[in-house]
């Protein structure tokens, strides 16, 4: 028997194409502005929600946090994040010592003037399926957004408009469209803006560990020649392992493909002492907790961000190398801008797709994008190698940051994404 297709025609000023964590975000603040907002996924969203601890987690910055907090979604998170308040930075080899040559972040450096008293976390550590519930509450919660997942879209875009048409017969009217649909974005590929691809022939590994001793909320990025190792500070965890993990971290950590494939098939005692190789013996004993999870690493820049009532944001934008953990948070910058722009035309009773707002739009986040992608892309090659010169010449520019507070305090402010 067929079904009765919907002939409803859903007006709305954006129509946000992706649910993830950076399109989720952008359609609630954007909601809980007042601007009609239609947000398709074309995943149904609460299997979405993984109930049981999986090892991942997403590293928010200070500016990020901000975003989810005007959203109204930080405030849903069912569980609290764990903010990190000190960050070190060191270099050496696999097996051996790390540099006595070293970086310390702490945020009692990072306020104005290096005033302690503005001390504020650098980020937080937030479990995915943390953040993946607060966006699904949320969405479904604000009057001015209105959810359709699962849903294929299709969109027609002209100069006066455009128009979403969803496989159940539905139609959004809208006068923008985001594409936050990922890095293989139809949106994007459909507008035909053409992308550069930097292959990087390595791996991410991402899981948690538990570990006997407390992190104290401090962070570690161990430079290996095969590529960087962070340890990330999380809070207790009730379900990480039979009877809780009083202390838990996750794991980023990156291999050149082959061995990371060869080490992704390990046991657990033979992962947990890889694990343990990298990051040394400062929090005692650790064990695998959670997945695994295996991320092939390239860089991508889309040529231009918009075209004809289209924007694009977070990875159908832009993806880098994790070496900086900035990839999830440039694309927050993106719906930042984005949302800033989008609001104040709304108040103004302006056209929210307009080619000015584009425009702007695009002036204020290529630039700032080109210059992470370019940034992690030359941190990549010059830590990852056994070059005795580069080494020689990295240890001694990490201990001239860290030697130079007025340097160190650009640094932090940066990665907390309150820096322009």
């Amino acid at each position: 028997m067929n079904e009765t297709l919907s002939t409803e025609v859903c007006e709305a000023e954006v129509c946000v194409v992706g649910a993830g964590p950076v399109g989720g975000s952008l359609a609630c603040r954007l909601a809980a502005s007042g601007v009609p907002t239609v947000v398709v996924d074309r995943a149904a969203l609460p299997p979405m929600e993984h109930p049981d601890f999986d090892g991942r987690a997403y590293a928010i910055a200070a500016g990020s946090q901000a975003l989810l907090d005007a959203a109204g979604v930080w405030a849903r998170l069912p569980a609290p994040a764990c903010p990190i308040m000190h960050i070190r930075v060191t270099d050496g080899r696999l097996g051996r010592p790390a540099s006595r040559l070293f970086l310390d972040f702490d945020t009692q450096e990072a306020g104005e003037g290096g005033d302690p008293s503005q001390r504020s976390p650098f980020g937080w550590m937030v479990e995915a399926r943390a953040l993946r519930v607060a966006l699904n509450a949320h969405m479904h919660a604000l009057p001015a957004l209105r959810v359709f997942a699962p849903a294929e879209a299709r969109v027609e875009r002209a100069a006066a408009g455009a128009r979403v048409h969803l496989a159940d017969g539905t139609t959004i009217a809208c006068k923008l469209v985001i594409a936050a649909e990922g890095r293989m974005s139809p949106l994007r590929e459909a507008a035909r803006i053409p992308v550069t691809r930097l292959p990087y022939g390595q791996t991410g590994i991402v899981t948690a560990v538990a570990h006997e001793r407390p992190h104290h909320n401090t962070a570690l990025e161990h430079f290996l020649p095969a590529g960087p190792f962070a340890q990330l500070p999380m809070t207790a965890s009730p379900d990480a392992e039979a009877g809780g993990a009083e202390n838990i971290s996750a794991i980023v950590w990156t291999e050149r493909t082959a061995v990371a494939e060869r080490i992704l098939g390990f046991d657990d005692a033979r992962f947990g002492a890889e694990i343990a190789r990298r990051l040394g013996d400062h929090l005692g004993a650790v064990r695998p907790v959670g997945r695994r999870w295996r991320y092939p690493l390239s860089a991508m820049l889309a040529h231009r961000y918009t075209d004809v009532r289209l924007a694009l944001a977070g990875d159908a934008a832009h993806g880098i190398h994790p070496i900086a953990g900035q990839g999830l948070n440039l694309g927050f910058r993106d719906a930042i801008a984005l949302a800033e722009l989008v609001i104040a035309a709304h108040a103004a009773g302006q056209d929210p797709g307009a080619p000015d707002l584009l425009a702007r739009y695009q002036r204020r986040r290529r630039g700032d994008n080109l210059l992470m992608l370019a940034t992690t892309d030359v941190l990549d090659r010059l830590f990852s190698n056994d070059n005795p010169v580069l080494r020689a010449a990295r240890d001694l520019g990490i201990a001239a940051v860290h030697r130079v507070p007025s340097l160190k305090r650009a640094f932090m402010r940066r990665a907390m994404g309150v820096a322009g």
